[in-house]
């Protein structure tokens, strides 16, 4: 039986540190699957201080897309994180009703393996109305999924100045 528990919060509010505390907690050898793209040099120097921080005791997926092309069946896996991973639908078509659609479809898929899922995701409609009418629908399509899956978690987390709040 699958186990979701969601982790939300602002930019560095502790989200990830927090699932892989949490991870670790649940398992010693842990996944993390990364759903970034890496757009530049500077981008790719955070991944590798990421995957350096995190260890060897850690299973480290790369995945943009697809994710449930991997089995983690009896595992613990960090997803890190829904933004990202949704900006990367997102892009191709900027059309929120078919990416959310596509989206909830492999998020479904995903959980249905027998694991204990550890989501991190954004907040990024808590911080105003952007006067950009794409960040505006990808805000949207932000806080639908956010919904959708808190909707299916069996644990919500919010994170505030590293501080866990239980949600649900």
């Amino acid at each position: 039986m699958s186990r979701i528990i969601l982790i939300t919060g602002g930019q560095r509010s502790g989200k990830s540190s927090q699932a892989e505390r949490l991870a670790l907690s649940l398992s010693d050898n842990p996944a993390y699957v990364a759903t970034a793209h890496v757009w530049d040099d500077e981008f790719r120097e955070r991944v590798r201080r990421h995957q350096e921080r995190r260890g060897p005791q850690w299973t480290n997926i790369e995945e943009e897309k697809y994710l449930s092309r991997h089995d983690l069946t009896g595992r613990v896996a960090v997803i890190d994180c829904v933004t990202l991973w949704l900006t990367n639908f997102f892009f191709e078509s900027q059309d929120v009703d078919a990416t959310l659609q596509a989206v909830k479809e492999e998020f479904d898929r995903f959980t249905a393996q027998d694991a204990t899922f550890i989501i991190v995701t954004n907040e990024i409609g808590s911080g105003g109305v952007s006067v950009d009418a794409v960040q505006r629908r990808f805000t949207d399509l932000q806080g639908w999924m956010n919904q959708y899956i808190a909707s299916r978690a069996d644990e919500v987390i919010l994170m505030v100045a590293g501080i866990p709040l239980r949600v649900k």
